[in-house]
């Protein structure tokens, strides 16, 4: 890396695929005003259709292009001393109104793989829903549909997650799945949103951008300049206490969860005490 620990590289890719973004939602606009056309002379709903699909194909591609211009902005600053490295997610967050939102993927178990978060609320929470196996993006990937609660609905639908959620301050919750061609892969969770950000075609837009764009593009970066955390050091971890009890990776990860969350104790800082030898292993696993 080069100074800025690659910021300057980030930024130019950022810019680019921002320019990228725009040219597509361009010319996805104008074939969808050419079908919007034909609609007109023919009369023809198939054509209607097609405009509507491009108009939407369009929105996706510009809220790509702001994200990333909103990203390469906050590097640029960045790199002239203005606070902290940026995370892409931050600016995912802003363009829903808040401050702490977080993207998962998941595998077809619904299990997480990687999670990026814009702030640590938005990571603990997910660092919850891994641990407890419960919550919104859980919930919103196995159904593939839109889950929205607030407030005591947040407690009452999810027994365990709830409390710890609400506990941090978090009072309303918003998952969309992201999905392509029929298979569900991931999902958006954003915390306490603006007032009136679901059914918006915003947040429709920006899940799309997220989903088509983002994350999926030849030209994407799936790790958002280095954003994304595959929880290397907690399967580094379930694989040390697997071979001390004698038991499947499953079940000592499903132990590291249980004691992390039982302790109040960060999950990747408890991980790590595993893997560096602060935490002694006893034959029950680690303490």
């Amino acid at each position: 890396m080069t100074t800025g620990d690659g910021a300057a590289e980030h930024a130019a890719a950022a810019w680019s695929r921002a320019a990228r973004a725009r040219e597509r939602a361009r010319s996805a606009e104008e074939a969808a005003e050419r079908y919007e056309r034909k609609a007109a002379e023919s009369g023809s709903d198939v054509y209607v259709q097609m405009a509507t699909m491009l108009h939407s194909t369009a929105g996706c591609h510009r809220s790509s292009a702001r994200l990333q211009e909103a990203f390469a902005h906050k590097l640029t600053g960045w790199q002239q001393g203005e606070g902290a490295r940026p995370r892409f997610m931050t600016g995912v967050a802003e363009a829903c109104g808040t401050s702490s939102a977080a993207l998962t993927l998941v595998d077809a178990d619904h299990s997480q793989l990687a999670v990026a978060a814009s702030n640590e609320p938005a990571r603990v929470a997910q660092d919850l829903e891994f641990m407890l196996g419960e919550g919104p993006t859980r919930d919103a990937t196995a159904n593939c549909r839109l889950v929205v609660a607030s407030r005591d609905a947040i407690e009452q639908r999810w027994p365990c997650y709830g409390p710890a959620l609400t506990t941090l301050g978090i009072h309303e919750v918003v998952a969309a799945p992201l999905d392509t061609t029929g298979r569900c892969f991931g999902a958006l969770a954003v915390f306490d949103p603006r007032p009136g950000l679901v059914g918006t075609q915003a947040l429709t837009d920006i899940v799309g951008a997220l989903a088509r764009t983002v994350l999926l593009d030849p030209d994407a970066d799936p790790e958002l300049y280095g954003g994304t955390d595959h929880r290397e050091i907690v399967q580094q971890a379930a694989g040390v206490v697997s071979v001390h009890i004698g038991r499947r990776v499953e079940d000592a990860l499903a132990l590291i969860k249980a004691r992390a969350f039982t302790l109040g104790v960060p999950l990747e800082t408890y991980a790590r005490g595993i893997v560096t030898g602060e935490l002694e292993l006893t034959p029950e696993g680690p303490s």
